[in-house]
């Protein structure tokens, strides 16, 4: 009987030990585990998905939204699919996904609230198991706010907050590049059109990225975007906002303006008249004064006559 139970320890430690060996060699084929990433984001936005991953001849990727394949890469880049090419079935992301040859991230464009959900990367040859993300689409996409002032005044477009080091936050105006603000750098009307319509008039804040247009003009009207573009770790998520900006006139119409500035430009030349009529009035007095003084100065012959004639 001991004899009998000896041998089934044996059996039981040899059985566990190998176990064990399989569960630290299944173990050791994954380097990086699987995680769980938490996005959030605004209807509209883009977001990029990133695998962390150098992409090589050997490496296969393939993305999944819940249980639907989405985007896939075979080993040699042969066979690339996105959405409805993947699944004919399912139109979800007609056109709105990208897909990284390089590094097989993943980008969603123009996210809407049935984008809400569970995306999970699947990788076959290398070390890294991939990543899943739950993704969360706020339903309030941002709103094209309308901005008006007057002409000569300051306007300021602002920024949503404080941005992150990272962030990269461009403005354009009627979808022109007019400033744009990555790190520590600023650049301002890096052309020549955007340099003669703002001449020395766009301010950009550093710290917010908000943009201030200084002595705005009639010709500042139009559409301004924002693009926030902000990188985390596993994803990137780019925002967008619009303006619509109205210059008006100071409050006083075309038609004032040229009767005032007639008014001045009469104002101006009746002045000039005048002082020239009191110049030469004036030249004329000074003349006829001179001429009394000489007229003065000298005796008159006429009257003292017995000076003249003293014998008579």
């Amino acid at each position: 009987m001991a004899a009998l139970f000896g041998e089934y320890m044996l059996k039981t430690k040899f059985t566990f030990t190998l176990f064990t060996v399989f569960a630290l060699l299944l173990n050791g084929a994954s380097d990086v585990a699987t995680e769980l990433v938490s996005v959030f984001v605004m209807k509209g936005d883009s977001v990029t998905l990133h695998t962390n991953i150098t992409m090589n001849r050997r490496e296969r990727f393939k993305w999944y939204f819940i249980d639907d394949l989405i985007a896939q890469i075979n080993e040699d880049l042969r066979y690339i699919c996105t959405d409805v090419q993947c699944n004919r079935e399912d139109e979800r992301f007609r056109d709105r996904l990208k897909l990284d040859h390089q590094s097989g991230d993943l980008m969603i464009a123009n996210i809407s609230t049935s984008d809400t959900g569970v995306y999970r990367l699947q990788t076959f040859r290398s070390r890294h198991t991939g990543n899943t993300f739950n993704v969360d689409v706020n339903g309030v996409s941002a709103e094209v706010k309308r901005k008006s002032v007057k002409e000569g005044e300051s306007l300021s477009l602002d920024t949503p907050g404080v941005k992150n080091p990272d962030d990269v936050i461009t403005w354009c105006f009627n979808d022109s590049l007019i400033a744009e603000t990555t790190g520590d750098q600023i650049h301002i009307c890096t052309d020549v059109q955007c340099e003669e319509r703002f001449r020395d008039r766009l301010e950009l804040d550093h710290q917010t990225g908000s943009l201030t247009i200084t002595d705005t003009r009639s010709t500042d009207s139009g559409d301004y975007q924002l693009k926030i573009r902000s990188s985390r770790n596993h994803y990137t998520v780019t925002s967008f906002k619009s303006f619509t900006v109205s210059v008006t006139d100071s409050g006083v119409s075309s038609a004032v303006k040229a009767v005032i500035y007639l008014a001045v430009v009469l104002l101006i030349a009746a002045a000039v008249v005048v002082g020239v009529i009191f110049y030469f009035f004036r030249s004329s007095m000074k003349d006829e004064k001179s001429l009394q003084d000489r007229r003065g100065s000298q005796p008159d012959q006429c009257e003292d006559t017995d000076a003249l004639f003293p014998f008579q």
